[in-house]
């Protein structure tokens, strides 16, 4: 474990140039910010309504009616707001910018004096602010707004909604903290956001009440039972029905063992709980995260990335119980996944971290968003049956295709500013040594390399074949570039070459591998290469036995993509085809035309039939008929129609 903290390069000196992720971004940029602002003015026929900007409008004073929605509906507002200030990074658009500043206005205008700020309190219950922080979501919604003031000033340098939350956060830590007023977080999320506040502003006390909340958790005697004991207010109950378990609450976060409840609420505190870790040297909190990390990613986490195994709670069950059709795999506890590891990153670098972000990326984060960027996934199955209505669960999130707005919306705007945001999860620094994450192609500007500019390209994930490129160097200057050898691909499936500039000669660099990254020391001059390559092939994946979901089951990779079998290409009998373990892997060539271009896999399959059956049992065998199977990837599939789907195969 690299025992130096590794800071992560700021979003605006890295510039994403990629094949797969750039057209992705475009589509956040140019469709997807803009439907989902449509969609919170409610102008989008034939989806449910938002609402949530006409809260703000009747919160301010500048519209009369009654508040509409979630509890938590503030929040959807907020992260737009977020993405949209990373997207005028890649992007400066100054109309999107304006709406975005009259916005901010109106949040402005609808807080309070004494800087309380939630819309549902001001419409609805203003004689009840903070008697309900189970269930009621204030800190929840103050953190997301916080984390929007964030971004937005450093992507516009204007302060005004930054403003707006250093107002809310000072009004927060006036009441909470240590001998003032007791409080918990109903759902995490004001952790991480005041430590983002913090970094930016440098005000210890948002620091310190970050790490309060944090340390306050699971001590007895237990926040949301004496809060339920002691409150005559009953407008909401949910919490009061699931166990300590659901909010993380059963224990200190310092004595857990295991990821437990709402598996978005548990990576928005292990996320805030890793920063304040990080920031403080406090290893024993980091030593809890780490240990509930690796508890996540070896028992409670599907071959996707996705985690949370049941819609009951959208939470964790137990150790290896991973269904495959009523998986939940929220995309925000995907996105979540990835803010977690970003701050373990941080805190340490090491490969396997950083094997699950790319996990993450690749997979279970973008399959919650059409290819078009109009509809969205809620929850995020690895089985799926056409047949299969939302209402067999009981649920909407329960639906083979993706649609166009939930009732609850937390996912759409999150991947949203997860995407936009893509940028500051590629490199990061400490001293001299700069640490490349993720084979997206960009160009950076570093510290660590003297100020100069590093491009890297390439046409990964459909291409092994990665350069990086010094660039804008002036003279010379000795640092290391550390490379990442993703746990994916075996050592001898993987060469590094360096091509120093003008020379024609192509050498293999003396590297020292450690914490599972190639540490490239030399002295660096600009047109230096390094010529990373790594064997793009397909390859089976098999579930520890204890998953009894996947037993005799094979699931499909190539590269850090997981492969989907889907009714379209194979008929909609998908239980009753196998793939031999004998059979080949096939891998079709690059199709620019399926899917937004794709890399299709096939293999020779066998499929059952019952023959002259007439009934639904029969002593006779069923007869098997060769096919030849396809599979596309996981994350673009139901882009052709609602249609079955399979990630785990029989074997």
């Amino acid at each position: 474990m690299s025992a130096k903290k590794s800071l992560f390069v700021p979003l605006k000196q890295v510039k994403v140039e990629d094949p797969f992720f750039s057209p992705i971004q475009d589509t956040v940029i140019r469709v997807m910010i803009p439907y989902q602002e449509r969609v919170m003015r409610d102008e989008v026929p034939d989806v449910r309504e938002s609402h949530v900007i006409r809260n703000y409008r009747i919160a301010a004073g500048e519209e009369t009616g009654d508040f509409y929605g979630f509890v938590f509906q503030d929040s959807d507002l907020a992260k737009w707001l977020e993405a949209v200030a990373y997207s005028l990074m890649i992007r400066p658009d100054a109309a999107l910018e304006a709406r975005a500043d009259e916005l901010i206005r109106l949040v402005e205008a609808a807080q309070q004096e004494d800087g309380y700020l939630n819309t549902y309190f001001t419409i609805k219950e203003p004689g009840r602010r903070w008697d309900n922080l189970a269930d009621c979501h204030e800190l929840y919604c103050a953190g997301h707004m916080t984390e929007a003031a964030v971004a937005y000033y450093q992507a516009t340098g204007k302060d005004r909604l930054l403003n707006v939350a250093r107002r809310l956060c000072d009004h927060i830590e006036r009441r909470f903290g240590p001998g003032k007023t007791r409080g918990v977080p109903g759902h995490p999320e004001i952790e991480l956001a005041l430590m983002r506040l913090y970094h930016l502003t440098g005000e210890i006390r948002y620091r310190d009440l970050a790490k309060y909340f944090i340390d306050e958790r699971g001590t007895q005697p237990d926040y949301f039972a004496e809060e339920r004991k002691n409150s005559a207010w009953k407008r909401f109950d949910y919490s009061a029905r699931m166990s300590p378990y659901y909010m993380q609450n059963h224990l200190p976060l310092r004595e857990q063992d295991s990821v437990e409840g709402h598996a978005v609420r548990c990576m928005y505190l292990l996320t805030g709980a890793a920063d304040v870790a990080g920031e403080t040297g406090d290893e024993e909190l980091l030593t809890a995260c780490r240990r509930l990390w690796k508890n996540m990613v070896t028992r409670r986490m599907y071959v996707t990335g996705g985690i949370g195994s049941t819609h009951y709670g959208e939470a964790f069950t137990r150790d290896f119980d991973l269904p495959n059709e009523s998986a939940y795999a929220e995309t925000c506890a995907s996105v979540g996944v990835c803010f977690f590891a970003r701050q373990l990153l941080e805190a340490g670098v090491t490969r396997e971290v950083a094997d699950i972000l790319e996990r993450e990326l690749y997979n279970g984060t973008i399959s919650g968003m059409q290819l078009d960027g109009t509809k969205f996934f809620y929850i995020n199955q690895l089985e799926a049956d056409p047949a299969m209505a939302s209402d067999v669960y009981g649920t909407e999130e329960y639906t083979p295709e993706r649609i166009g707005w939930y009732n609850c919306a937390c996912c759409p705007p999150n991947l949203a500013r997860l995407m936009t945001s893509l940028g500051g999860y590629l490199w990061s620094e400490s001293g001299d040594t700069l640490y490349s994450h993720l084979f997206i192609g960009n160009t950076v500007r570093s510290e660590a390399a003297g100020g100069a500019r590093i491009r890297l390209s390439g046409n990964y994930p459909w291409d092994g074949e990665i350069t990086y490129t010094v660039e804008d160097l002036k003279g010379e200057k000795e640092f290391t570039l550390a490379i990442r050898h993703p746990g994916w691909c075996s050592a001898e499936d993987v060469s590094l070459e360096l091509v120093a500039a003008g020379e024609e000669t192509v050498s293999v660099p003396g590297c020292e591998e450690k914490d599972g990254y190639w540490h490239i020391r030399r002295t660096w001059r600009a047109g230096d290469r390094v010529i990373l390559h790594l064997t793009m092939k397909p390859r089976r994946v098999y579930a520890d036995p204890r998953v009894k979901a996947d037993a005799g089951c094979v699931a499909l990779m190539r590269g850090p993509v997981v492969y989907a079998f889907e009714g379209v290409d194979n008929g909609e009998d998908l239980a009753a085809c196998r793939i031999p373990r004998e059979a080949e892997l096939q891998e079709m060539p690059f199709d620019s035309d399926l899917l937004r271009g794709v890399v299709p896999l096939t293999v020779k399959g066998l499929r059952e039939e019952s023959g002259e059956w007439d009934g639904l049992y029969s002593t006779a065998p069923f007869r098997e008929v060769p096919v030849t199977l396809t599979a596309v990837p996981y994350y673009a599939w139901c882009n052709r129609g609602r249609t079955a789907m399979r990630v785990w195969m029989r074997e």
